[in-house]
């Protein structure tokens, strides 16, 4: 009987783990190297939603609520989170280039690794969030502009000064 126990116990290990999660799901967990680009998650609730390895390229997250959501290793170029709250989330590998951040809550975001190539970051704040120093310097060249919600500015916010 002990034995029937720990065999239904790796059964139902292994179904969870391989069992894949569609964006709607409870966890909200997009995974694999399917293409999503070109989506409308714009104006959504995502909080604590899971997307990894994705290519998520021009695809619309301006005013969202990611607080809590993971990109991990997905590419986000030429996305919009233009008023996204991405605060308390975590981007790590991900590729921003020619996104739209302006106005988005990245405070406390996790966003090592990641790259930010011909961003518009004006009026988004970064307060707390961790980037790579090299990330920091190139943001700061082009800060500009007050966070509508929280009233920070994001040459602050980055510690640009």
């Amino acid at each position: 009987m002990k034995y029937w126990r720990v065999f239904f116990a790796f059964v139902l290990a292994l179904a969870v783990l391989f069992h894949p999660l569609s964006a709607e799901a409870a966890n909200k967990r997009v995974a694999g190297k399917r293409a999503v680009a070109n989506k409308d998650f714009s104006n959504k609730t995502l909080i604590a939603s899971e997307f990894t390895k994705l290519n998520l390229e021009n695809s619309n997250f301006s005013n969202s609520d990611l607080r809590g959501a993971v990109f991990n290793g997905s590419t986000l170029a030429g996305a919009n989170l233009h008023g996204a709250d991405l605060s308390d989330g975590i981007a790590y590998l991900v590729d921003f280039k020619g996104a739209d951040l302006s106005d988005a809550n990245l405070t406390e975001a996790m966003m090592l690794y990641s790259t930010f190539d011909d961003v518009d970051i004006t009026g988004a704040d970064f307060t707390n969030a961790v980037l790579d120093g090299f990330q920091i310097k190139k943001l700061c060249a082009v800060a500009s502009g007050v966070n509508s919600k929280t009233g920070i500015s994001t040459r602050k916010s980055l510690e640009c000064d």
